[in-house]
């Protein structure tokens, strides 16, 4: 089988209404690149796989990227054998080197890898999580309940509705102004979803070492279960500095790239648990790769996003949760997860 078509497309979101906000930056919408890899097998049938690339910002950047993908990366992948995954990721990466195969050159391969894996599942006619060697057949997730845009009162309703659809972990923003604002927060969405629940915070890398270990301190003694993102992402010996001096787990890793930033991670033992972006970690074969060597170093793994994520996360012994928005009307998890899909590739549970 050959790869014989590579067709990339992007759109520009139209901005929010009410765009929402984190303690580091405002998400008013940027747009989404898909990738469509098609391949055939002598006079078979044609066989297709897809990926789509999400920006939450930057309305530019996804026709940027997607000129990367056309121009650079989906030549190189033409003639290829769809299932020599991991020998097309390291083409990719050594055409890329010149100008950094970090940043968006990996968006660009990770959205070509993930449109591989899910064309290997067309092909043989399987959900990519069977093929894997699943170690599970449903996922813990969490939701993603308090934007920082989000007042006290309109958390609470959220978190509800969380709770009702059966999650047992949620997650709120925080990296207010004031420590006091964060405690409030926190207050208000525990008291919401009861004292069984986990409720993990999230600064998405705004403090300093010396803020993150004061506001640290107060969140472990509100029971919080992780710490996500306290620093900026490039800082390991500072989370590895608050690794060591707070009980609560520290959890980071989305804004990483490929498998040997998060080796540093490990080494450092900077982290608790690890939470590697499909986009910006690599691709599915890049996060399978993070997980192991995670698991090695035993490290916890928790997915940035969803979607295709739920099946790399089945086949990794070491993982914990997948991040989750609200579910569609009238569908609820079981027992606090999320059933893996049937259909062929990376499909998605039929909800």
């Amino acid at each position: 089988m050959k790869v014989t078509a590579v067709d990339v497309q992007y759109e520009v979101a139209p901005p929010r209404e009410r765009p929402i906000r984190d303690a580091l930056q405002t998400l008013d919408g940027g747009g989404t690149v898909r990738v469509q890899i098609e391949a055939q097998d002598g006079l078979a049938d044609r066989v297709t796989g897809r990926s789509s690339t999400g920006f939450g910002r930057l309305r530019a950047a996804p026709a940027v990227l997607a000129q990367l993908i056309e121009q650079e990366l989906a030549p190189a992948v033409i003639g290829q054998d769809p299932f020599l995954i991991r020998g097309i990721r390291d083409r990719l990466w050594q055409l890329t080197d010149y100008h950094g195969s970090t940043g968006l050159s990996l968006l660009g391969i990770s959205a070509i890898d993930v449109a591989l894996w899910d064309l290997v599942g067309q092909a043989l006619r399987q959900p990519v999580w069977r093929l894997l060697g699943a170690a599970r057949d449903r996922m813990p997730a969490y939701a993603m309940v308090g934007w920082l845009n989000f007042s006290v009162e309109e958390l609470k309703p959220i978190a509800e509705r969380a709770a009702s659809q059966g999650f047992k972990a949620v997650k709120v923003k925080v990296g207010s102004p004031t420590l006091e604002e964060d405690v409030a927060r926190i207050q208000a969405v525990r008291q919401t979803i009861g004292p069984e629940m986990k409720l993990m915070v999230d600064a998405n890398q705004v403090f300093s070492v010396p803020e993150a270990l004061i506001r640290g301190r107060v969140y472990q003694e509100l029971g919080c279960f992780w710490f996500e993102e306290p620093l900026r992402a490039d800082d390991h010996a500072g989370l590895a500095e608050l690794a060591d001096k707070l009980d609560m787990r520290i959890a980071s890793g989305e804004n990483d790239f490929g498998v040997r930033q998060f080796r540093d991670l490990f080494q450092r033992r900077a982290v608790d648990v690890v939470q590697p972006d499909l986009r910006r970690a690599g691709g599915a074969t890049e996060c399978l790769e993070i997980a192991a060597l995670a698991n090695a170093f035993g490290v916890a793994y928790a997915s940035h996003g969803g979607g295709a994520h739920l099946h790399l996360l089945a086949a990794m012994p070491n993982a914990i949760y997948m991040e989750s928005g609200y579910l569609p009307q009238g569908r609820t998890l079981v027992d606090g997860c999320i059933p893996l899909p049937e259909a062929p590739g990376f499909s998605q549970p039929e909800w």
